[in-house]
C-alpha cells in the first residue's frame, strides 16, 4: 500500500490492503490502529488465544499471517488502548456473524466470477434514459416462512425479486443499506460493518450473484449508503485504538441525533476510509450506484444551517464523489439533502459537489401537502403543485416516494390522501400520473404500487393479500401500466434537465385545481415535418397530461398553436383501474388558431401522445 497516499487521504482502495486476505495458503490480517498499546488477534483458527499482532517499522498498522486460517472463520481484533482491552470486529472486514455476535469473517471476494460484462459496458449515468427506481428492504420484500428469521438469502431472494421489478416496469432496484448492523430495526442505517454486507442474508458471494444475476436480467442496483454516522456499539468503530480514532472527540458534534457517531473527516485517514467503502461496493458488487443518506448532516454541524457549513466535510464530499467518478464514470451518485446547499449535483470542478442526483424532497413534501387538503383547500393551495418548478433546474433532482414517508406515525401514501377509502384511489392514480409527468428521475417504495395502509415494518412483507380486493388490483395494474408507458416515451425522460423540456399549459385554472402539462421530446426545430408516428416510433412524440383534481367535473379549455393530433395514452378515470370511463380510442385534432375543450371527471388525470399533421 501506499502509506503516503493514505496519510494523504488520497487513497480509494484501503481495503485491498487492510482487513483480512486470504494469500499463500493462509491469511493476513491487517488493522489501523494508531495510538494502541498493542494489537492481538483472536480466532477459531488460534482457539480464540491473543496473539500479538506486530508494527512493521512503527507504521501505526498491525499485521500477522496465520497458515492456519480459512475463507470462512471468525475472528476478532483485541485493541488495548488508553479505555483497557477491547474486541473489536475489523473495521474493514468483509463479513460479520449475525448479530449479537459481533465477530468479523474471512470472506474471498475473488471466489465469486461476475458474468455482467455487457450489461456494465452499456450503463450509464441516466440523465437522458429512464430511471424508476424500486426501493426495498430486502428482510421484508418476502418473508421466508422456512427461516426462524424469516429472511430469504441473496441469492434465495433472486428468482422473486428479478420476475417482480421486471413484471412492475422499473429498471433499478435501491436496497437499503446492506452493511453491517446490530438492530434490525435501525434497518442499516447504524451500521458497524461497513465493509461487510450483513450476514442476515448470506455471504459476500452470495451478494455478488445477487447483483450479477440483476445485471443479467436487465435491472440496475443501486445501495443506500451511509457516509455521516456510525453505530455506538463499543466492539465497531468508536474509540477503535483507544481514542476517537473515527470520531469527533467534541460531545458537542460527536453524537448524531439518532444515537450514533458522526464521522469526522478532517482525519484523512477517516477520509479513506469511508472513499474505499465507496469504492468497495462499487468495484466488488458491481452496484450501479450509491444513494447517499442524510448529507446534510456531512454539509452542516449537526445538520443544521445555523451552525455553518463544516467545510472540511465539505471538501471530503467532493474529493470522494470526484474519486469515484474518475473511477466509476457510469455509477450514480445520489444525496439525500434536504438543505438548499447550492450545486449538489454540478460537477465539482464547477464547484459543484459532484452529485449526479439530489432527492427533491421539497416536491414530494408540497405534494403530498397538496393531496391531504380538501378540494376547496387545493384550490387556494396551487403553489404546492407549481412551486418546484421555479427552483428545479438549479440541480438535476430526483422525486422520491421512499420509506421514510410511509414509517414512523406518517401514515401511507394513499392514506395520506383526503377523502373517505374510495375517495382515494382516482387520488391516488392521479397523483402518480402527475409525478411521471413531472420532470425528474422516480423512486417508489415496496408497498406503494399496491397502495397500502399499513405502515412499513421491517418484519412483515408488505400486503400482498390487498390484491385481491379490486381497488388495490386495479391500481396495481395502473402502476404497472405507467411503469410502462415512462419507459416507453422519451418525452418523460430525456430531456428532464433542459427547461426547454417542460411547460406549463394550464396552473389552477380559473381556480378550479385544473392544470395542463407537456413535455418535449426534442426542441420544436427538430419536428419540422414530422407526422404522427407509429407504435414503434411512438416514442419520440411529445406528450401532455391534463389534470383535474378536485371534487367536481371540471372543463379545461387549451389554445392550440400548430397543427396537432392527441391521442389518449392513458386515461386515470377508465374503467380497467375501477374508474367510471370506457377505454376506448380517442383523438383529439387541434387546428391552428382555434382550440379544444375537455371534460374532465373529479380526481382524474389524462395523458396524451402528439403528434403533427
Amino acid at each position: 500500500m501506499d502509506f503516503q497516499k493514505f496519510f494523504d487521504g488520497n487513497m480509494f482502495d484501503a481495503y485491498k490492503y487492510m482487513g483480512a486476505h486470504p494469500e499463500n495458503g493462509g491469511v493476513v490480517f491487517r488493522t489501523y490502529a494508531p495510538m494502541a498499546d498493542k494489537v492481538c488477534i483472536i480466532g477459531e483458527f488460534n482457539d480464540w488465544k491473543e496473539e500479538e499482532m506486530k508494527q512493521p517499522v512503527r507504521s501505526q498498522f498491525y499485521e500477522i499471517f496465520k497458515q492456519d486460517a480459512k475463507s470462512g472463520q471468525m475472528y476478532k481484533y483485541v485493541v488495548y488502548g488508553r479505555n483497557g482491552r477491547v474486541e473489536h470486529c475489523d473495521p474493514y472486514g468483509f463479513g460479520m456473524e449475525l448479530r449479537p455476535g459481533f465477530a468479523s469473517v474471512i470472506r474471498d471476494l475473488s471466489a465469486y466470477t461476475f458474468t455482467d460484462q455487457k450489461w456494465m459496458e452499456a450503463r450509464t449515468r441516466c440523465y437522458d434514459r429512464p430511471l424508476n427506481i424500486f426501493e426495498l428492504h430486502l428482510g421484508s420484500f418476502r418473508r421466508n416462512e422456512e427461516d426462524p428469521n424469516g429472511w430469504y438469502s441473496y441469492t434465495g431472494i433472486a428468482d422473486q425479486l428479478i420476475e417482480y421489478v421486471k413484471s412492475n416496469g422499473y429498471t433499478h432496484v435501491e436496497f437499503l443499506p446492506l452493511s453491517e448492523h446490530p438492530f434490525d430495526g435501525s434497518w442499516g442505517y447504524q451500521s458497524t460493518g461497513f465493509f461487510s454486507p450483513t450476514s442476515r442474508y448470506g455471504t459476500a458471494n452470495e451478494l455478488q450473484e445477487l447483483i450479477d444475476r440483476l445485471h443479467n436480467a436487465g435491472i440496475g442496483a443501486i445501495l443506500d449508503f451511509v457516509p455521516a454516522h456510525f453505530a455506538l456499539d463499543g466492539y465497531g468503530l468508536r474509540m477503535y485504538d483507544g481514542t476517537e480514532l473515527y470520531e469527533y472527540p467534541s460531545s458537542d458534534v460527536s453524537d448524531s441525533e439518532w444515537g450514533s457517531c458522526n464521522f469526522i473527516f478532517a482525519r484523512r485517514e477517516v477520509a479513506c476510509f469511508m472513499q474505499s467503502a465507496a469504492d468497495y461496493w462499487l468495484s466488488e458488487y458491481h452496484f450501479d450506484g450509491l444513494r447517499m443518506d442524510a448529507i446534510s448532516r456531512v454539509i452542516y454541524w449537526m445538520g443544521n444551517e445555523l451552525r455553518g457549513v463544516n467545510e472540511t466535510a465539505v471538501e471530503f464530499l467532493k474529493k470522494m464523489n470526484a474519486g469515484i467518478h474518475g473511477r466509476h464514470p457510469s455509477a450514480i451518485l445520489i444525496a439525500e439533502d434536504s438543505t438548499s446547499y447550492p450545486g449538489c449535483t454540478k460537477k465539482v470542478e464547477d464547484g459543484g459537489l459532484g452529485f449526479d442526483y439530489k432527492w427533491d424532497l421539497g416536491w414530494m413534501n408540497d405534494t403530498l401537502d397538496y393531496f391531504k387538503k380538501t378540494s376547496d383547500e387545493r384550490s387556494m393551495r396551487p403553489e404546492l403543485l407549481t412551486f418546484s418548478m421555479y427552483y428545479y433546474y438549479n440541480e438535476r433532482h430526483l422525486l422520491p416516494l421512499s420509506h421514510d414517508e410511509v414509517v414512523h406515525g406518517k401514515r401511507t401514501i394513499i392514506d395520506k390522501i383526503f377523502g373517505e377509502y374510495e375517495e382515494k384511489f382516482p387520488q391516488l392514480r392521479t397523483l402518480y400520473l402527475y409525478m411521471y409527468v413531472h420532470p425528474g428521475k422516480k423512486l417508489n417504495f415496496m408497498g406503494n404500487e399496491i397502495a397500502m395502509f399499513r405502515e412499513w415494518d421491517e418484519t412483515k412483507e408488505p400486503d400482498n393479500f390487498l390484491l385481491k380486493y379490486p381497488l388495490h388490483d386495479s391500481f396495481h395494474r395502473f402502476m404497472i401500466n405507467l411503469n410502462g408507458i415512462y419507459s416507453q416515451y422519451a418525452a418523460l425522460f430525456a430531456r428532464d434537465y433542459q427547461p426547454e423540456g417542460f411547460a406549463w399549459l394550464a396552473m389552477n385554472d380559473q381556480g378550479h385545481d385544473v392544470f395542463a402539462i407537456r413535455r418535449f421530446a426534442s426542441a420544436p426545430e427538430d419536428k419540422n415535418g414530422e407526422t404522427c408516428s407509429d407504435a414503434a416510433g411512438e416514442m419520440e412524440n411529445d406528450v401532455a397530461a391534463v389534470f383535474n383534481f378536485s371534487s367536481r367535473e371540471r372543463i379545461l379549455v387549451l389554445k392550440a398553436e400548430k397543427d396537432e393530433k392527441w391521442d389518449l395514452i392513458l386515461h386515470t378515470d377508465w374503467e380497467c383501474w375501477s374508474g367510471n370511463k370506457k377505454q376506448e380510442p380517442e383523438s383529439v385534432k387541434m387546428i391552428e388558431g382555434s382550440s379544444f375543450v375537455f371534460s374532465l371527471p373529479p380526481f382524474s388525470g389524462a395523458l396524451y401522445s402528439i403528434c403533427r399533421q
